[in-house]
């Protein structure tokens, strides 16, 4: 059946509904390669060339946007006090509904996928799909053989919160160290390092399962991701993911 015209245009947040007819109507929409003729005209998302003044417009259904966290701001879609990573996109896009895939904490840095696909985002995050987030920490102190076994056996912290098991790995300089979770819970690795007497003073997200933070990204930048990365989120969830479009 398709879906109007006017609606795939706005649907991308550049424009509202009423705008995007006046565009139809002036003759500056085009779609794969034939000028529109009006508002009410259908099409299906899927491999559709759409133009404005020659330029392409991208109207799939669901946006993925690989951001690199910068620390100060929160992982949530709005706040009345502070700045969320949200504050960092221009209006079009924070019109799309875009949300984060799992917090970081306030000072956390590192990789963060906003996207509004709500099923692959539960999948992303949930402990059953053994999708693995991995993080560069450092802390006060030197981690050593000790901790590694802690972590692999799963840890039950003070507070009766039990942690699945986790991969850490020290560095040349034992103060850093890669962590890598397949759970999320709330600050999790800070508390889970101040258990073992080694308080975190740095934390970097690096990658989550496929996806790994660009390394040309600077701390407040984001891309959309490419087909290759998408394909391979795709399959994280066992192949239970539906199709992105």
């Amino acid at each position: 059946m398709g879906e109007r015209l006017d609606k795939l245009l706005a649907d991308t947040g550049r424009w509202s509904r009423r705008e995007s007819k006046e565009l139809i109507r002036q003759g500056r929409v085009t779609a794969n390669g034939q000028r529109c003729k009006g508002p009410e005209e259908k099409y299906e998302r899927e491999c559709l060339d759409l133009r404005v003044d020659g330029a392409p417009v991208f109207a799939e259904k669901y946006t993925y946007l690989m951001l690199h966290k910068p620390g100060g701001l929160l992982s949530a879609t709005q706040d009345r006090n502070q700045r969320t990573v949200l504050d960092l996109l221009p209006a079009e896009l924070r019109r799309r509904e875009l949300f984060p895939v799992g917090r970081l904490d306030k000072d956390t840095e590192g990789l963060l996928l906003l996207t509004n696909h709500g099923e692959l985002a539960h999948q992303l995050l949930s402990p059953k799909w053994h999708v693995d987030k991995v993080y560069l920490a450092q802390v006060a102190g030197q981690l050593n053989q000790a901790d590694v076994e802690a972590f692999e056996g799963g840890m039950t912290l003070g507070d009766g919160l039990v942690c699945l098991p986790a991969g850490l790995e020290p560095l040349a300089d034992p103060s850093w160290g890669r962590v890598t979770l397949r759970e999320g819970k709330f600050h999790q690795i800070k508390r889970m390092l101040a258990a073992r007497g080694k308080p975190v003073v740095y934390l970097k997200r690096l990658s989550m399962g496929p996806l790994e933070l660009d390394p040309e990204l600077k701390p407040g930048e984001f891309r959309p991701l490419t087909e290759a990365e998408k394909g391979a989120l795709l399959g994280c969830g066992g192949g239970q993911i539906p199709p992105l479009k």
